[in-house]
């Protein structure tokens, strides 16, 4: 019985003394990878959409122009780009939440709060674009990790997912939940 016991434990101590070596032999290969390369900047794709009327297509490029800025997560074009899609919607007429949407984006200096405001102002140009198509698409976005997983959305120029409320953190995430034509 002793010999069992004994044979039992140097088993044990053989399979563990082995073990250790293969984790030795095994170590991880570490690579280094320079995360203070300066990426390109996103710029928007030219876009196929034909409006029927001038005034729009400019709300459509300048709103695309301010998307652009929080995709490449610049507040200071941000704010410069909304100053100009402020004119734009001066000159079509908005509502009063647009207008204040549109002037808290050019006043702040801070991307969440930019971002946050950009809710409002996609929501204005989406009914604005209802039937200004003459030609060509325009491709509602959905991010649903947006605000804590509330989601949101935005309009682009393309099918490809460029998010403006998260920018290079993550930029793909989102999906095309419509297309207006």
């Amino acid at each position: 019985m002793k010999k069992y016991a004994f044979l039992s434990v140097l088993f044990v101590a053989i399979t563990a003394i082995s073990c250790n070596d293969t984790k030795k032999q095994a170590e991880p290969e570490i690579k280094t990878v320079d995360t203070n390369a300066e990426s390109e900047p996103y710029t928007a794709a030219k876009t196929d959409a034909e409006f029927k009327d001038e005034k729009m297509a400019k709300v459509f490029d300048q709103y695309i122009q301010l998307k652009t800025a929080l995709v490449n997560t610049d507040a200071e074009k941000a704010s410069a780009k909304a100053s100009e899609l402020m004119t734009a919607f001066a000159n079509v007429g908005v509502d009063d939440v647009a207008l204040q949407a549109v002037q808290d984006i050019e006043e702040s200096d801070d991307i969440k709060a930019q971002r946050t405001a950009f809710v409002t102002v996609t929501s204005e140009v989406e009914k604005m674009m209802d039937d200004a198509l003459a030609s060509g698409t325009i491709y509602k976005q959905y991010c649903p990790m947006a605000f804590n997983n509330e989601g949101a959305y935005w309009l682009s120029e393309s099918k490809d997912i460029m998010n403006p409320y998260f920018g290079d953190k993550m930029l793909k995430c989102g999906r095309v939940d419509a297309e207006i034509q």
